[in-house]
């Protein structure tokens, strides 16, 4: 190639210096990087962006960048130091998040890819959690794991703890692709069309050796489906992988087997669910395909403006087709064009069947879903779980999206005696109606934007409703403490979204009331039916929407359907009138 000068203050280049300058812009081609500042007028270089027009998170990036802050957190633990704003940003890429003002502490949000855990790693998790924490750890919404009230002079020891048994913390947080998601039966769940594992590590695997894939516009979210029963909510992720089975002469030109659908864009935050990106991958060229997408991502995502960063953004200033263009230019070839009717549909998932006990499909074998308080778990009973993982399963643990967790691979013989056992540490492995959908965030016990202390909130909802209402069919419940919407409260069938409400003049913890909300097969937007009920008003308010649910329902109609089919002021009547 030819480059675009031949002096450097106004000293010729060698022959070893053309050379090593044209190895150097030749990579950077290849990765469809360039030098911006060759051009005249640096800051107006075609196509990029003026420095000056950085948002403050990106200018931060660019002076130093976070993956080469780990010497600036040495030294804040070594002095106690609480972060400035700027390293309290960088830290997020270890995985830090410093929790003032509600807590003069840190939380470590790990990775854990396909949420596939062995006892060892737990084991580990649970005495970091008892030795240098609070003992708080918490299942998230992408089967992840969190540890919280980390003193700052312990925070490397415990990123070095769990660095010692093969997991990391390295991009958990801020503008990077966060934890990767995978349904958590894939490999033993009967009805799969493939075992998605060796995609999700193999992605998660380049992700943590390129530096490349640690500065995005925005955080980022990949999903991989099985193609089963039991589903990893792919159609709420900035990209959703979801394998689909191709029968022979189903679409011309295609061998029969199992391929992929891309689904582009989700962020339920925003309200928008992934759209079909319209091609069939092969298996073989999946994370190929989805590295190629991240890129362009990269790329061409907005880093002006934080609140216009998100993937989904991008695509309504592009379309899916120029998204699609641009992919197909990374990888150098075109992608296979199906339209979604042409590939067999997703079979229809079964509700909390993440909880209980359940057939797999290695003869003999049986997994049991166990329900944990909205994600809440203490380190002794970690440490009794992976016992029993030990001796009646494989020594493996499997974290879900609903922040439960499932233990694979018990013999039948075994069944009865896990489950006492999991009654005995009071932990329940029983399919419930409302806890087994019942998902919380962190809520404002520990974290600034919440409005509610959605945890505790939900878990009285729970025993008060249990207590009122005879509920027959699941019903999911998302408490989510602020906008930020972490526990997706658009997508439950009842949604909480906390609020500071005024009643009789003084300031109190409520919710705003959504319905309707679904995913995957029964993807929808909730719709908010109720503004500003205090949080003691709202235990009888959905008291009253269940009875009228379970009253005035069609044979065989769901909570959603219910709701979808009247307008919201006949819900309002509904609900407000029902005995």
């Amino acid at each position: 190639m030819t480059l675009p000068f031949d002096q450097i203050h106004g000293e010729k280049l060698s022959p070893e210096q053309t050379s090593y300058l044209k190895g150097l812009f030749a990579g950077l081609a290849n990765r469809g990087l360039s030098f911006s500042d060759v051009a005249p007028n640096p800051a107006a270089a075609p196509g990029k962006t003026a420095v000056e027009d950085l948002i403050f998170e990106e200018r931060v990036k660019r002076e130093l960048h976070p993956l080469d802050a780990y010497p600036l957190l040495l030294e804040h633990a070594n002095a106690k130091r609480v972060p400035d704003r700027e390293n309290l940003f960088r830290f997020k890429w270890n995985g830090l998040f410093y929790l003032s003002p509600n807590k003069e502490a840190y939380m470590a949000r790990l990775r854990i890819p396909g949420g596939q855990l062995k006892t060892f790693q737990w084991r580990e998790i649970a005495k970091v959690a008892e030795e240098l924490t609070s003992g708080y750890v918490q299942i998230t919404t992408r089967a992840n794991i969190q540890i919280r009230l980390i003193e700052i002079q312990n925070a490397p020891e415990v990123l070095r703890r769990i660095q010692s048994v093969g997991l990391h913390t390295r991009g958990a947080g801020a503008d990077n692709i966060r934890n990767i998601t995978a349904n958590p039966t894939t490999g033993f769940d009967p009805h799969e069309l493939v075992d998605v594992s060796r995609h999700c590590n193999e992605l998660a695997q380049i992700i943590l050796n390129d530096r490349e894939f640690y500065d995005l516009p925005r955080k980022f979210n990949i999903a991989f489906d099985n193609g089963g029963l039991i589903g990893t909510l792919e159609d709420t992720n900035d990209i959703g992988a979801r394998a689909v089975a191709i029968t022979e002469g189903q679409v011309p030109a295609l061998t029969a087997g199992v391929y992929f659908r891309i689904q582009v864009g989700g962020a339920t935050g925003h309200k928008a669910f992934a759209n079909d990106l319209g091609v069939l991958v092969p298996e073989q060229e999946l994370v190929s395909v989805l590295v190629a997408m991240v890129r362009v991502y990269i790329a061409h995502g907005n880093r002006t403006d934080r609140k216009k960063a998100r993937l989904k953004h991008l695509l309504e200033t592009w379309s899916l087709e120029k998204y699609l263009e641009e992919t197909e230019k990374r990888l150098g070839r075109k992608l296979l064009r199906v339209a979604p009717s042409e590939a067999s549909a997703k079979p229809k998932e079964l509700p909390h069947s993440h909880i209980g006990v359940h057939p797999q499909k290695q003869m003999g074998m049986h997994y049991i879903g166990v329900a944990l308080p909205v994600g809440q778990i203490t380190p002794k009973q970690m440490l009794r779980l992976a016992d029993l993982a030990d001796n009646y399963g494989s020594g493996e643990l499997r974290l879900t999206v609903w922040q439960n967790l499932i233990i694979p691979n018990i013999p039948t013989g075994f069944v009865e005696t896990v489950k006492k056992a999991l009654v005995r540490m009071g932990l329940d492995w029983q399919q419930s109606n409302l806890r087994g959908g019942l998902v919380a965030c962190t809520g404002n016990a520990h974290c600034k934007f919440a409005a509610a202390n959605t945890k505790r909130h939900a878990l009285e909802l729970a025993d008060y409703l249990e207590s009122k209402v005879p509920l027959d069919v699941p019903v999911n419940i998302h408490v989510t403490g602020c906008p930020n919407s972490c526990a997706q409260h658009y997508i439950g069938d009842i949604g909480l979204l906390g609020a500071t409400v005024k009643v009789s003049g003084e300031t109190m913890e409520g919710y705003h009331v959504f319905v309707g909300g679904g995913f995957g097969s029964k993807r929808s937007v909730g719709r908010q039916v109720f503004t500003g009920v205090s949080f003691q008003q709202l235990k009888p308010t959905l008291e009253k929407m269940l009875n009228a649910y379970l009253m005035r329902r069609n044979e065989g109609e769901t909570f959603q359907q219910f709701t979808a089919r009247h307008d919201l002021n006949t819900l309002q009547v509904l609900f407000t009138n029902a005995g």
